[in-house]
């Protein structure tokens, strides 16, 4: 006899939708491959109070209209609203949340689509599910991104957060170092698992380096480095070019490729541009926008050394991407990157904020012989395979659980 597959409901306000097309693609590239082997809904909160599309006259990208509903690679995703006000009753906002997809969850239930309930992000996403999984008696899962950092700290959002952990059936985490502010706050570890991102090496994989630098107008003897991620001042962009003039000095023709634009924490474009010009960089950094995944190989195998000086991160995505291109990386000690990268021949980990250590490292990056081919072996190590396998044994597992004590009740009554 065929065993029944759990229906799952991925819970994320970051997802990418039509108008926000580059929001939380992380989650999409994790969460649908599940979704090749368990059916799956998307519900993507998205916030919303009275009037706020008059607050688009001063901020032309705050919180664009979605559709009620899109249909993503074959996945039916909803777009349910809830009030969320900017910079107001942030301790709210993931009761809120909850009250706000109640019904679009109620109907996924009713029509045999919620098993399970998987959510992404501690709070308010965690806790949303923490309230939605009680009222609907499902089981749920949270899955640690990177925010938890911050959120662990902050008056009135860490119990919230530890309340969501403790109710949670099981808790996934991107990175070890996310898995300790966890069990830092008391969460049982027998329920803390660590599954990190993968890579796509059918769509991450390297290109012949001339022909790349060719297509964008590089010069094949110029050092390139490249930088990819919303710009946001979390990303760190700034504090690369801050290091630019220096390495130019030893490094003349160096080229600065930024591949990016607004995201949901905000749009530092204008402000990076002013920056750059500044310092007297316009020949040096180019800002190539905003590109489609499949479009990313590009500039990465056109370049020489991949560097983010991050503020803080789950496990980062696009670093095994840009190993994929054969590029080592060059990061700073926040949240799980030096788990991603673990090795020196991968690359180099930073004091966080520390300019003569970032700028020393790029130095170095750019003159060492690196052996690339050992770079993209450990790319493909970490393909998404064996990270999917797990999450799909974990969410059959809760589905089979929750059956199992179903049955022994009904035997219990009768």
């Amino acid at each position: 006899m065929t065993q029944a597959l759990p229906h799952l409901v991925v819970f994320s306000t970051l997802f990418p939708n039509g108008a926000q097309p580059q929001a939380g693609v992380f989650i999409r590239e994790r969460m649908f491959r599940v979704g090749r082997q368990l059916p799956l809904t998307v519900v993507a909160p998205v916030p919303w109070f009275p009037l706020q599309s008059l607050l688009r006259y001063l901020r032309p990208h705050f919180r664009p209209d979605v559709p009620a509903v899109e249909v993503q690679q074959g996945v039916t995703v909803l777009h349910p609203r809830f009030l969320s006000v900017p910079g107001l009753f942030k301790r709210l906002d993931g009761l809120f949340m909850a009250l706000g997809a109640y019904r679009a969850l109620g109907r996924l239930q009713k029509q045999g689509r919620l098993d399970v309930l998987d959510a992404h992000f501690g709070y308010p996403d965690g806790y949303a599910a923490s309230l939605l999984a009680r009222w609907l008696d499902c089981p749920f899962t949270i899955t640690l991104r990177g925010t938890e950092t911050r959120h662990a700290r902050t008056s009135g959002l860490s119990s919230r957060l530890r309340q969501a952990l403790d109710r949670a059936d099981r808790v996934f985490s991107v990175s070890a170092s996310l898995i300790e502010i966890a069990a830092g706050l008391g969460v049982d570890r027998a329920k803390l698992q660590v599954v990190g991102n993968g890579v796509d090496t059918g769509k991450f994989f390297p290109i012949d380096k001339a022909s790349a630098r060719r297509e964008l107008s590089i010069p094949d003897d110029a050092k390139v480095l490249i930088s990819v991620g919303g710009l946001t001042e979390r990303k760190g962009f700034h504090r690369v070019i801050e290091q630019l003039p220096a390495l130019r000095r030893e490094f003349p023709g160096l080229l600065y490729l930024i591949v990016g634009g607004a995201s949901a924490e905000g749009d530092w474009g204008p402000r990076l541009k002013a920056q750059v010009a500044d310092l007297g960089l316009a020949e040096c950094v180019r800002f190539l926008g905003t590109l489609p995944p499949e479009a990313l190989k590009q500039p990465l195998s056109a370049a020489d050394v991949f560097v983010l000086a991050t503020r803080n991160e789950g496990w980062a995505n696009v670093f095994l991407e840009a190993m994929a291109c054969r590029l080592p990386v060059v990061a700073t000690d926040v949240g799980g990157n030096r788990e991603v990268v673990c090795r020196d021949d991968l690359g180099a980990i930073v004091p966080f904020d520390d300019g003569p250590a970032l700028q020393e490292a790029l130095r170095q990056a750019l003159a060492r012989d690196w052996d690339r081919d050992r770079i993209l072996a450990y790319a493909k190590e970490n393909e998404w395979d064996g990270r999917v396998a797990t999450l799909v044994a974990a969410f059959r597992e809760l589905f089979a659980d929750r059956n199992a004590r179903g049955t022994q009740g009904d035997i219990g009554v009768g």
